[in-house]
């Protein structure tokens, strides 16, 4: 995006990439029909240590503009649930739109080509050694993203980079990832693999209402990938398993409707069947008679489903993580150009820099805001 924007006010551009093909993360991305931007895509959808830096490249470039280059390129295009813009046909036809606007550009783009080294030229600029040569040029743009998913290629390169010239990093950590059960829940809640329902996810006054899934080795879905963004190691996430209704209302009346009726019985009218058995031996009721039990019983059914809190083993790390959290400091980049306020010509962009969106094309968009603003002004 960003070469594209550069290549078109006629800078000679040259994009090195070292994985084999383009875009791969694109490629891989919505199932393969790629969530390419989100129409609410917005400041308050995401996280950095300074929550306003995004605002300049984000009022600049809007998703209406990259909907605009889309149908331009004749891809048709559907929206899913909460914004969420998919292609109809495959995320290749992204890839293939963005390497030809870099082609019409005059851009050219080398694969296979790994960064050896980088050095600041005497006379200004930078000197990179890659697999290809050598190379001298009066800007650089990193835009090689976080550790998210190192099978695809991701590694710590751009914050190498940041560090040699002097720049401050923000810890990376996995965003939008999965998590993994405590040691003294992985046998029993693990059986619930496949079970799905929506729920709430809660961490400090953020929370998230969306689908949760139960895996075998904890949970995921999309509740839980956004409410891992916020979450940190040791932290407790409440979840409401049933956020549209009162339990406890609704057991005491069952109890007068049907007594006989088992604790499990009435539970997996408001969740599903195996989740509500797994619930009852947990709370130590299974098959408990309604009539058998008080109204603080009722209470402490309903606290556990309203407002279980869950504290993760871990998170399945940067292995299956969506996004890094984290890197490049924003305080040492310009927001509106995304120049490095220290070093001429060296501009950070994407997921490389402390600016991490929630699920849903927000990532892409803010990858394509930020390209475009450093596009403008390299």
């Amino acid at each position: 995006m960003c070469a594209i924007e550069a290549g078109r006010r006629g800078r000679s551009v040259i994009v090195i990439d070292h994985a084999r093909a383009p875009g791969e993360k694109i490629r891989i991305s919505g199932g393969g029909r790629c969530n390419f931007t989100n129409i609410h895509s917005g400041p308050e959808h995401f996280l950095s240590d300074n929550p306003h830096f995004a605002k300049s490249a984000l009022s600049a470039y809007r998703p209406r503009d990259f909907i605009a280059k889309v149908e331009q390129h004749g891809i048709a295009w559907h929206e899913k649930t909460l914004g969420q813009l998919f292609c109809d046909g495959s995320s290749k036809q992204i890839i293939a739109m963005l390497t030809d606007e870099l082609a019409a550009a005059g851009g050219r783009l080398s694969l296979g080509d790994p960064i050896h080294d980088i050095a600041a030229a005497s006379e200004g600029g930078f000197v990179l050694r890659t697999g290809s040569g050598r190379y001298q040029v009066t800007s650089l743009v990193v835009a090689t993203g976080g550790k998210s998913i190192p099978k695809m290629g991701a590694t710590g390169l751009g914050y190498d980079i940041a560090s040699q010239f002097g720049h401050q990093l923000v810890a990376p950590r996995p965003g939008l990832v999965p998590f993994t059960w405590p040691s003294d829940m992985a046998g029993d809640w693990g059986k619930l693999s496949g079970v799905g329902l929506p729920v709430r996810t809660r961490v400090g006054k953020v929370q998230f209402d969306e689908q949760m899934l139960f895996t075998h080795r904890g949970l995921s879905g999309p509740a839980i990938l956004q409410i891992s963004s916020y979450w940190r190691d040791g932290e407790a996430i409440e979840i409401d398993l049933q956020p549209q209704l009162n339990l406890e209302q609704e057991l005491i009346a069952a109890r007068r409707e049907g007594p006989k009726a088992s604790v499990e019985t009435v539970l997996a009218k408001c969740v599903p069947r195996r989740l509500a058995e797994q619930l009852a031996v947990d709370l130590g009721l299974s098959s408990q008679r309604l009539a058998d039990l008080s109204n603080r019983h009722f209470a402490a059914i309903s606290a556990r489903v309203h407002r279980w809190a869950f504290r993760p083993g871990g998170s399945e790390g940067f292995r299956t993580a969506e996004v890094t959290l984290g890197g490049v400091a924003t305080d040492g980049l310009s927001q509106s150009t995304m120049e490095s306020r220290t070093v001429r010509g060296l501009f950070f962009i994407g997921e490389v820099v402390d600016v991490t969106g929630h699920l849903g094309g927000h990532n892409f968009h803010w990858a394509w805001a930020s390209g475009f603003a450093a596009g403008r002004s390299v």
